[in-house]
């Protein structure tokens, strides 16, 4: 009999999966493994392996039943080790769609509230200010303003659309956006030195690779305005947050707002904590009442699959 396992999960409950799983003839189980070796253990012999926030090792992918199938609960699968599941044999997907719209919104709230400076305001205001000029300078019209992408795939693209009433300037450094989607789009397509030097606020929707992984160094970050502001709602290694940490303390840049960090949940001792102009929230873009529901049907979906002998819904690219 196949085998479906879920390493870890947050969900309040897995009647999606476990109902997929059993239609399918297939044993269900679930776990709430932390550790490599636990996952590891966890995952022997399994058909299917649903993994959320866990890590997927080279001994969990050697493990499984030969020809299994893992899927990443999320938009990313930075705790697969890929390399290991493909010499592996195995197929591994993840769920890129399920909230595109929410960290969207999320992203967009985020460089709004920063660009019109609220949270400092806000800070003001409580400690008794009433001084709505010392706090906003400077402070650019939208119409005047040039948001930057890094990045401009479908969340940026749909940032992107959110942000096309307000007036700004837009501009980015893709190198997968050809100048004619860049012209239709409505969007100045720069190198990704001319974004750093030229944009007001720049907005990360960058994979995180071998070339991004702490792009936004010392170095780069004093490329930015002292004004500018920098939002992060992809993934925390495109930022050297100790860097950053320091930039916003010597004003070197004006601001950030971020979603995700290298460490999650940010450690007690992080830089960032105290970093001024700094908007933080705990890896909340993804959620919706709604996107969990949408998540763990796609999920579900895939595990149907995977039990068909068909490849994931959405396999990790090559």
């Amino acid at each position: 009999m196949s085998r479906v396992v879920v390493t870890d999960r947050t969900f309040p409950s897995l009647d999606q999966e476990e109902r997929a799983a059993r239609e399918a003839g297939a044993e269900f189980e679930a776990f709430q493994a932390k550790t490599a070796e636990e996952v590891a253990e966890a995952v022997r012999g399994a058909d299917v392996a649903l993994v959320q926030f866990s890590p997927f090792t080279e001994a969990a992918a050697k493990g499984m039943a030969p020809g299994g199938t893992v899927i990443r609960y999320g938009v990313g699968y930075d705790n697969i080790d890929m390399a290991a599941a493909r010499a592996a044999g195995l197929k591994v997907g993840y769920v890129p769609d399920y909230c595109a719209d929410e960290v969207a919104d999320h992203t967009a709230a985020m460089a709004l509230a920063m660009l019109r400076k609220l949270p400092q305001a806000d800070a003001s205001v409580r400690a008794g200010e009433w001084a709505a000029v010392k706090v906003s300078r400077p402070l650019k019209p939208f119409g005047e303003t040039v948001f930057g992408f890094f990045g401009l795939g479908q969340i940026g693209r749909a940032v992107l659309q959110r942000l096309k009433g307000f007036g700004f300037r837009f501009a980015a450094s893709d190198p997968g956006l050809s100048a004619q989607d860049a012209e239709a789009l409505g969007v100045t397509l720069m190198d990704a030195e001319t974004l750093l030097r030229e944009a007001d606020v720049i907005s990360l929707h960058a994979p995180a690779t071998a070339q991004t992984r702490g792009f936004f160094n010392a170095q780069r970050l004093r490329w930015m305005k002292p004004n500018a502001i920098l939002v992060n709602s992809a993934r925390g290694f495109l930022i050297e947050e100790a860097d950053l940490a320091q930039a916003l303390k010597e004003g070197v840049i004006g601001g950030a707002a971020l979603d995700v960090f290298v460490t999650e949940p940010l450690p007690k001792d992080s830089p960032l904590r105290d970093a001024p102009n700094c908007l933080l929230t705990p890896h909340a873009a993804w959620y919706s009442e709604a996107a969990i529901g949408r998540l763990q049907g796609l999920v579900a979906e895939d595990v149907t699959r995977a039990l068909r002998g068909e490849g994931p819904r959405k396999p990790v690219p090559d």
